[in-house]
């Protein structure tokens, strides 16, 4: 049998066009995103092996803000230090940004275009088949099988009651899914053992760039001064685009107003998005819509539609919210409408993001440091198990919105959309049988969705 070669380093730019192309193929919201980057990069590019991964998204998870995009700078990060964080996650967000900027624009100017909701019609139910991959994938790797692990399993049928039946809020289920954790690690510790799960096999006998028994590189290692500098880094980035639009013009007066008051309502978003972005945005909307009057409630459903239909954090909506606001605004004056609004949805995402890269580049060095240790692995991989079954009451909610597109109005057996049914369960059986790539299921389609609007069939 031949000996597995050790893995070749991977050069920054060869990451740089990685990341550059992981952003233009995130479809899917944090779970799709995770599946994509579970996929490439411990499955094909073998660039860090399952259980680190798994170790780097259960703290992921226990943050505030996109967890997906904090998983990609974690990992750029590990590989190339700093730098290679900050470009990671910076790319998994400005092709959404410069996207969302072009539909807001078009958006306003044209309204509804009958091709492109054609081509949304066929998108989501894709999209709803990429998240159910997504809860095989992840799930597999963490649950496990229940003979295995029936704690774990425990903890996940017990947070899909929590979380779509008694509606808890989300921090409190990863609080006791992380004190089950801390307790099982002491009771019955091989039950939160990290990695393995169904189709380990795949990788067996690869070695991983960042493998389970790789030394903590030099730059991951905890040091006092440099998480100072990060820190301080971090407050000079938030402090000094908030003093300069409060320098602009005086907090009362209508354009500084709106795109000051932007960054400080959207940094508080930041960091309350415990659970995802959809945990956030009935504050979003409250703020937005009901306070500030930046847009309607109807634009803001508009917003998260092209927010799901397009690659990145599904909280990329506030892009949209601020382009949006900055247009009817008139942030930079009525001749200048849309370079207001682009200034505007570019101030909101600065706000929205700059909590994720402090809190990788910052934390990163302590979280390396507990890989391997149980009694702090285990609260990590018990909330894992519980986020599995987060991600399988989204993926319920995908597929009742595009079932019953008009929820609550008639829902009834002739209200059922059965071809974007139809639609979602070809995409799934592609993704999960056929495991043909995302972006050919995704393109696929939206022209079937184009197809059958045109036919007047759908």
């Amino acid at each position: 049998m031949d000996t597995p070669h050790a893995p070749t380093p991977v050069s920054f730019g060869e990451a740089l066009r990685f990341w550059f192309k992981l952003g233009f193929i995130s479809f899917g919201g944090p779970a799709g995103q995770i599946a994509i980057m579970h996929r490439e990069l411990v499955e094909q590019r073998r660039w860090i092996s399952e259980k680190r991964f798994l170790h780097a998204l259960n703290y992921c998870m226990l943050l505030p803000g996109p967890e997906a995009q904090q998983l990609d700078t974690y990992i750029g990060w590990l590989m190339h230090r700093a730098w290679g964080g900050i470009v990671a996650g910076a790319l998994f967000v400005l092709p959404s940004l410069f996207m969302l900027i072009g539909l807001s624009w078009a958006y306003v100017a044209f309204g509804n275009v009958p091709w492109v909701a054609g081509l949304f019609y066929g998108i989501k139910p894709a999209v709803a088949a990429i998240v159910c991959q997504a809860v095989h994938r992840i799930g597999s790797k963490t649950l496990k099988t229940p003979a295995t692990a029936p704690v774990l399993w425990a903890i996940a049928l017990l947070s899909f009651i929590a979380i779509a039946v008694l509606k808890t809020p989300f921090p409190w289920v990863v609080l006791a899914a992380a004190l089950t954790g801390w307790i099982g690690s002491r009771v019955a510790p091989a039950q939160f053992a990290s990695g393995g799960g169904h189709g380990s096999a795949k990788t067996a006998g690869r070695p991983a760039l960042i493998d389970d028994d790789t030394p903590t590189l030099a730059h991951a290692r905890f040091s006092k001064t440099r998480l100072a500098q990060v820190l301080a880094a971090g407050a000079l980035l938030w402090i000094t685009p908030m003093v300069g639009l409060l320098a602009w013009q005086d907090w009362d007066v209508s354009q500084a107003n709106t795109l000051a008051q932007m960054s400080w309502f959207f940094i508080k978003a930041a960091l309350l998005t415990f659970g995802g972005a959809y945990a956030v945005l009935p504050y979003v909307y409250q703020g937005a819509v009901e306070h500030f009057h930046w847009l309607t409630g109807p634009q803001m459903i508009d917003g998260l539609a092209l927010g799901e239909t397009t690659p990145g954090p599904l909280i990329m909506v506030v892009a949209f919210v601020g382009f949006l606001g900055g247009w009817t605004q008139q942030v930079l004056g009525p001749d200048r409408l849309f370079l207001g609004a682009a200034l505007a949805a570019t101030v909101v995402t600065w706000f929205t993001f700059l909590p994720s890269f402090i809190f990788i580049l910052a934390g990163g060095p302590l979280v390396e440091s507990t890989h391997g240790k149980a009694h702090f692995t285990a609260p990590l991989v018990a909330i894992t198990a519980a986020v599995v079954d987060v991600i399988a009451s989204l993926a319920l909610f995908f597929i009742a919105h595009i079932a019953i597109p008009t929820m609550g109005k008639g829902q009834n057996g002739s209200n059922i959309d059965w071809l974007a049914l139809f639609l979602a369960a070809a995409a799934a059986v592609a993704l999960l049988r056929f495991k043909v790539g995302v972006i050919p299921v995704i393109a696929a389609s939206a022209l079937a969705g184009l197809a059958l609007r045109l036919a007047a069939w759908a």
